[in-house]
């Protein structure tokens, strides 16, 4: 059953729905979520979990740095284990574009308190000891990023938003929203319909659908992006970072007794299609041949797809129209960011200042504003 009011419908229950639904309810808002599936079964049960601050754009250096801090004290506030490593995030550089641009970053990145730093190519390798330095220029490393679990990230949020009072209702699917006099007055669903005044949109991939029901053109196209988990391999390296080469995408990061191995396909087409194929995996061969090559030694134990939320520029959408809130189109960055996102929506939707100023990412800003599109994307 669903309730037949609620003051605010957040619609997508991922990392950014809950964390939004646990912030408002913790700050007395009668909030309603609703999730077409299960609780992170979208793009949060897909993602490789990786949480950082090195960015190259000012908001999103904010919003990982503070997000991070917020992992830190998960354990606290909401409560729940997340299985935070903070083991670093190491971009491995071979372009000395690429280069110039992280020197840069780092700069801007230890202005805003992120502690990170450029490296040689041989402390690179003697924090990752799986990588070949052949055609390496330099790094960029910092020692508080790293990777946890997303699937406990989403169930702490969800179990302390109930806490504090939030309905969250799951296999509800949202379709329609109602408008009287120009306003929002309600959200149709295949379980009934709620009135509300206020609406959050944090579908991730499908948000575009969610902002039509509400006249907001939301320019988001899901993208599928595939990983795979490798069998056992024997004598990792301790606190491996979390390493990305940063010329062909290609990373990995420890998982349980394996890695976790991924990368992008310039090749994906935009679609919502989530199966596996074989496709992608000549290209990632070839470069993890050439960057790691101890890797391709090691058998794949399983892998999955999931999709980005892709916007032109790379950079999230984080606004509103009217009373429709709009969280979305992170670009594989909504998981990371999520935390500080939960306390940015909370704080427009309650009409107060928020921590971070995300007025740059107002969608509107694509009618003809000076777009910066985020470089430090994997």
């Amino acid at each position: 059953m669903l309730p037949p009011a609620a003051d605010v419908v957040v619609v997508g229950g991922g990392a950014v729905g809950v964390s939004t639904a646990f912030h408002l309810a913790e700050a007395g808002a009668d909030v309603l979520l609703l999730e077409r599936g299960e609780l992170g079964s979208g793009s949060t049960s897909k993602a490789a979990g990786g949480v950082r601050a090195q960015f190259s754009d000012p908001v999103n250096i904010e919003l990982g740095h503070r997000s991070l801090r917020a992992f830190e004290d998960f354990a606290r506030r909401p409560g729940g284990d997340i299985d935070l490593k903070q083991q670093g995030y190491l971009f491995l550089l071979s372009d000395p574009a690429d280069v110039a641009a992280f020197e840069a970053s780092v700069a801007l990145q230890n202005s805003l308190g992120v502690p990170s730093r450029m490296l040689t190519v041989p402390q690179a390798r003697e924090l990752s000891p799986l990588v070949s330095p052949e055609g390496l220029l330099a790094a960029a490393y910092s020692p508080t990023d790293g990777h946890c679990t997303p699937e406990g990230v989403v169930g702490g949020y969800a179990r302390a938003a109930r806490e504090h009072g939030a309905v969250l209702r799951r296999r509800v699917e949202v379709t329609g929203i109602e408008t009287s006099g120009g306003e929002i007055s309600a959200v149709r669903t295949d379980a009934g319909t709620v009135r509300t005044s206020t609406v959050v949109c944090a579908a991730g991939a499908w948000s575009a659908a969610v902002g039509e029901f509400a006249g907001v053109e939301l320019p988001v196209r899901p993208l599928r992006r595939q990983v795979l988990v490798t069998e056992p391999m024997p004598d990792l390296p301790p606190r491996l970072p979390f390493t990305i080469d940063f010329a062909t995408s290609f990373y990995f990061h420890d998982e349980g007794p394996g890695l976790l191995v991924g990368m992008s396909d310039p090749d994906e087409e935009f679609g919502f299609r989530l199966g596996t194929d074989d496709r992608w995996l000549g290209r990632l061969s070839e470069a993890v041949a050439r960057r790691a090559p101890r890797v391709a030694d090691a058998g794949v134990a399983h892998g999955w797809a999931g999709l980005y939320e892709i916007t032109p520029d790379h950079n999230a959408l984080v606004g509103n129209v009217g009373r429709f809130f709009y969280a979305t189109g992170f670009s594989g960055h909504g998981f990371l960011q999520s935390p500080a996102i939960g306390e940015v929506m909370r704080d427009l939707v309650l009409g107060r200042t928020p921590p971070i100023d995300v007025s740059g990412l107002d969608v509107r800003r694509f009618d003809g504003a000076e777009v910066r599109p985020e470089h430090n994307c994997v």
